[in-house]
């Protein structure tokens, strides 16, 4: 069934658990053929609204559509267009590759004669096709990984869930499930990702929105975040006295550069970095080392949701 508006619409959307706020309040939209990403600390509410999303969770209060439905009252139509691809793989690890694939896609009433193409398919795709016989169970990582993605596919959904899709990869299984959720973007198919990768987002979100305390603390494509909260290049100082930290913190912050102290570097946003560092180097001052850098989404991350680790 196709949808003209937006195939996830939230107003309002709150989750709460006893006293605990999970989610606040939120509003947002994905769009058809886009990759729309939540970014956020633990505990920010990701998670739960993910949940809510694939319909394994009742929202507690607000409006929620997905493809078009209620959540509420339609969950198994809405499961039944949905590719979701878990924060933790629950792959049959005692089965073949290709028995894992099958199995799934008769819960979605597929034919046999209808998945056998269909699995050969999507085996290509991910690049497991000589794994296609092999026991889950003795995979590397990576594999498990591309053959979850593989089994969100199995029955074309309309909409795919991807929690944390490359947590616990090496570089090079990154890169390769990075290829393949492009792909699956150049083909016009709608992902939903959390992520605690900022290159990841950077790199596939279209739009994303930050998450914090259960709130979004703003939204917008990672170019325009990028723009709206920092300087287009970052310089990093480390100097070799915590008193030269606090003179140049006050020197810049005086002149309207942002700054920022660390335990072991200060950080001075400037639109021309080796311009700035020239400028100080004639002031006299001779750090250890110096870094010019481009403002990435992790610095907007981290002004928007601070530095401070928390657990839950």
């Amino acid at each position: 069934m196709k949808i003209s508006g937006p195939l996830v619409s939230a107003r309002s959307l709150s989750k709460q658990f006893d006293d605990f706020v999970a989610v606040d309040g939120i509003d947002f939209e994905v769009r058809p053929g886009e990759v729309f990403g939540f970014l956020g600390p633990n505990g920010a509410g990701k998670s739960s609204t993910m949940r809510m999303i694939g319909c394994v969770s009742a929202a507690t209060s607000g409006e929620l559509r997905v493809l078009g439905l209620d959540p509420a009252t339609e969950g198994p139509s809405i499961r039944a267009r949905l590719g979701v691809v878990p924060q933790e793989d629950n792959l049959d690890t005692e089965l073949s590759v290709v028995d894992n694939l099958t199995i799934y896609g008769r819960y979605f009433g597929l034919s046999r004669s209808v998945l056998r193409d269909r699995v050969a398919e999507l085996l290509e795709f991910v690049q497991l096709t000589d794994r296609a016989d092999s026991r889950v169970d003795p995979l590397s990582g990576g594999m498990k990984r591309r053959l979850t993605i593989a089994r969100a596919l199995v029955n074309e959904p309309d909409l795919i869930l991807l929690d944390e899709p490359t947590t616990g990869l090496d570089p090079q299984a990154r890169h390769l499930v990075w290829e393949r959720l492009y792909q699956l973007k150049q083909q016009g198919v709608t992902q939903v990702l959390t992520t605690h990768y900022m290159d990841e987002a950077e790199r596939l979100c279209d739009r994303l929105v930050v998450m914090d305390n259960g709130r979004i603390v703003d939204e917008g494509s990672p170019a325009a975040l990028i723009e709206r909260h920092v300087t287009r290049e970052v310089v990093e100082l480390r100097l070799s006295e915590a008193a030269e930290n606090e003179a140049i913190v006050a020197t810049m912050a005086s002149a309207g550069h942002r700054t920022e102290s660390l335990t072991d570097r200060v950080l001075i946003y400037a639109d021309d970095g080796d311009a700035l560092v020239a400028h100080l180097l004639t002031e006299g001052l001779h750090p250890v080392s110096v870094f010019v850098r481009r403002s990435t989404l992790e610095d907007v991350f981290l002004i928007l949701t601070g530095r401070t680790l928390i657990e839950y």
